[in-house]
């Protein structure tokens, strides 16, 4: 019986070749494409889940009313985890996180990458694996280092580094004690190719004891016993007891860190996770679309295989048989999709982890995987199978042998439908791909207030600080630049804020408004090309007053209600004053996509300015600037590299998330339609074949070429019309959602939908018109002699 079926079924394959390969095509690559997909999906929802005790560990959040809204981030004050540790016994570890940038170096290797600053058992409470060392004992001593195995091999090449001694910033010799194995990058949401002591930031000096700076991560295992609303409940008012702060405090946990981030007055509700659940939805419905296509076309050769069905009831078949048989060989035809899916999957994966910028791979190793492929070749076999085999196994005998089954000219049949549902999705794809390309280009558009033009900084590391004067006067006597400022963070990032300000006028209220904080010593405005509106720029060389002097944006004047700003004294807990000396416009220092510009504060030189701008001189090419600029660095900080970042791309990088929803958007959007236009070619060429003597008489009888065309694409054309008049509202709901996440955004512009519905026309017409015009073209005799 086995044998017969097999018989039967690739018989049926090889009499329509050319059916059964539109079939498997758009069946693997709708399969291909769900597969690429769900890799993304998994990889996401297993991100920091793969730790020993992820369901107990937890990370501290800190949260506040400002300016009468609740918001939360993700620091808390350094002092936090030791008293944590000491006075709260639901903890049974706690430990602290910073990342930072250092200098590594060993002989003449010298390379500046990012590594952290970790309690002692860190690697006990996250377990990562350690290729060589005692995770307990690795960073026991302030001069310990551990390494990943990537950056073990970069230092030392094939040789055991442990023993071995590692430089730190040209400053400290550390001893390697322990060779973590590589992070899994894109399944962690930490980032870090060394780990260095806790203890051993405070022989930097960088050590913050007041309660009220949130400056680090803080990381809890709580006990097996203790839950985690008791432990909040606990844990809550711990800043507010131990200073004068209003800052409450709570955990997320770990399992829900990476996809549940962003703040909703003062909540972590959402995140990541609404992105994985509409690619999961598309994952599901591009397979749905490739089964509509499979159904399709199965239902449109039922007069095939018609008397087939009609002569096996006669013999005794029953319907459960022959349902059986219908769904086994949707079965076999979506195993040979799926081998057929794997190696599309293989071909695409490299370009596709370059988009997603993730590392994922199809392990054929597990078992799992073959089990989970499995329920996937069955589900998708079933779900594309069933209907054909209801439809097929309901033909009665006697109007089968008679000929007389079939609908003619049905106003609305399930094909009809399904041809809908399969336009429908794929012009709400082709709509949400260009209101998301629409709206980065508006944030693109969008005036950032300050010239990014030939606008560079780097990091002050190594001797720049100290050199700081000379290196300033030798780029503009060389001619590279044309203005040298620096500043405490990158004119493109928000590094920080702080509140409790005072000024005269000022209210109680008024201390919870939340300032951006920047610093600079001189010529800020001239470097970045930020406009003044009133005063001057902070100049601590014409003006050495200027170390305590203060400029504002116009958010902050108006949040401030300060009618004449200049010369105000602005204060901050007594020790600290500042003279306001100039009034800026406001420029885009967070996201582009927020339509609000938050209260800035540039102060002169009292905190640690960490970024060198340096505008390049427009009168020579940027490699001949570049040039003279890295000679000068490197002769005064010889040890360290010329790494530098173009403010232009650092600003660019403000795109990349909503650049990459919009790029998987096309690709599926694209994927889709080629699926529904395969099916489309299909249907096409069987209605041709069905309507041929009809052709025939038609141009014997003088129809133009035009004419049948015509006549064999209307109905098409009326199906995606159907589907316009659906996949519009959908569209508009599910965009106008998607925008309300951006308070910078574009408004839904109803041209969008006309050029969405007029291309999907296209796009029809186009595949059904080699089909149409093949068939008008037919030499009548032929046609009429058609059996």
């Amino acid at each position: 019986m086995l044998k017969n079926f097999f018989r039967i079924t690739f018989r049926n394959l090889w009499r329509s070749k050319g059916f059964s390969a539109i079939n498997i095509t758009g069946l693997a690559i709708g399969m291909a494409a769900a597969i690429l997909i769900l890799l993304w999906v998994q990889n996401e929802l297993g991100t920091d889940r793969f730790y020993k005790y992820t369901d107990r560990i937890y990370k501290l959040y800190s949260r506040d009313k400002f300016d009468g809204e609740m918001r939360a981030w993700p620091s808390t004050p350094e002092v936090m985890a030791p008293v944590l540790k000491q006075n709260y016994p639901d903890v049974e570890d706690a430990v602290r996180f910073r990342n930072v940038t250092f200098l590594v170096s060993t002989g003449d290797k010298r390379f500046m990458l990012r590594g952290s600053f970790a309690d002692s058992s860190f690697l006990t409470m996250f377990n990562f694996p350690l290729l060589e060392g005692n995770a307990a004992r690795v960073l026991s001593n302030r001069y310990n280092i551990v390494l990943t195995q990537k950056l073990a091999v970069k230092l030392f090449g094939n040789e055991n580094a442990i023993g071995k001694t590692v430089r730190i910033d040209s400053t400290d010799n550390f001893t390697v004690t322990g060779i973590l194995k590589d992070l899994p990058g894109s399944n962690t949401s930490f980032d870090f190719e060394y780990l260095l002591p806790w203890a051993y930031k405070y022989k930097l000096g960088w050590q913050d004891q007041g309660w009220g700076n949130s400056s680090i991560s803080t990381y809890v295992l709580l006990k097996p016993n203790a839950t985690q609303s008791g432990f909040d409940e606990k844990v809550k008012d711990i800043i507010i007891k131990h200073s004068d702060e209003t800052i409450q405090v709570f955990t997320q946990p770990l399992s829900r860190l990476y996809l549940y981030a962003k703040d909703d007055n003062g909540r972590l509700t959402s995140g990541r996770i609404e992105t994985v659940r509409l690619f999961s939805l598309i994952a599901a419905l591009i397979l749905l679309i490739a089964c509509i296509n499979f159904m399709n076309l199965s239902t449109a050769r039922s007069e095939k295989r018609a008397k087939e069905v009609g002569i096996r009831k006669v013999v005794g078949a029953y319907r459960k048989g022959l349902l059986l048989q219908f769904i086994a060989e949707s079965i076999l035809f979506s195993c040979i999709a799926f081998a057929i899916s794997l190696l599309l999957v293989q071909l695409s994966l490299k370009g596709f982890n370059q988009l997603v910028s993730k590392e994922l791979f199809v392990d054929y190793s597990n078992p799992g995987h073959w089990m989970f492929a499995t329920g996937f070749i069955l589900l998708t076999g079933i779900v594309a199978g069933s209907y054909p085999a209801f439809y097929l196994s309901s033909f009665r005998p006697v109007m089968v042998l008679k000929g007389t089954f079939r609908k003619v000219n049905a106003l609305v049949t399930p094909r009809k439908v399904l041809v809908v549902i399969q336009f429908s999705f794929a012009i709400v794809l082709i709509i949400c791909t260009l209101i998301i390309e629409r709206q980065i280009q508006h944030a693109k558009d969008r005036e950032s207030g300050y010239n990014r033009d030939n606008l560079v900084y780097l990091f002050t590391n190594g001797d720049v600080t100290s050199h700081y004067e000379l290196i300033k006067h030798d780029l503009l006597s060389s001619g590279a630049a044309v203005a040298v400022t620096r500043s405490f963070n990158p004119i493109t990032q928000r590094w920080g804020g702080s509140w409790g300000f005072r000024w005269p006028g000022s209210t109680e209220t008024d201390t919870k408004i939340q300032f951006a904080r920047q610093g600079s010593d001189a010529d800020f405005i001239k470097t970045t090309g930020v406009q003044l509106l009133a005063g001057r720029d902070i100049d601590v060389y014409a003006h050495p007053s200027d170390t305590t002097a203060m400029l504002l944006n116009e958010s902050a004047v108006k949040a401030m209600r300060l009618k004449d700003p200049i010369g105000k004294i602005v204060n901050r807990g007594g020790d600290y004053s500042w003279t306001v000396v100039g009034v800026i416009k406001d420029f885009v220092l967070e996201s582009p996509y927020q339509s609000r510009i938050n209260p800035l504060m540039i102060i002169g030189p009292t905190q640690f300015l960490q970024i060198v701008h340096f505008k390049l001189n427009p009168a020579n090419t940027t490699a001949d600037n570049l040039a003279k600029a890295g000679k000068v660095f490197r002769q005064y900080n010889p040890l360290y590299p010329f790494d530098y970042i173009f403010a232009d791309e650092s600003y660019a990088q403000k795109f990349k998330e909503e650049q990459r929803s919009g790029l998987l958007a096309a690709l599926f959007a694209g994927l889709t339609i080629f699926i529904s236009c395969l099916g489309l070619f299909g249907l096409a060429s069987y209605m041709a074949e069905n309507r041929i003597k009809e052709i025939g008489v038609r141009k014997v009888l003088g129809a133009s070429v035009i004419s049948i065309a015509t006549l064999l694409s209307k109905d098409f054309v009326k199906l995606v019309l159907v589907s316009i008049l659906i996949a519009s509202p959908v569209a508009w709901f599910a965009m106008s959602s998607w925008l309300k996440g951006f308070s910078y955004r574009i408004a839904p512009s109803p041209w969008i939908f006309v050029g969405a519905g007029l291309l999907s026309i296209f796009i029809a017409l186009i595949t059904i018109s080699y089909q149409a015009i093949r068939a008008a073209t037919a030499n009548p005799v032929k046609s009429l002699r058609a059996q």
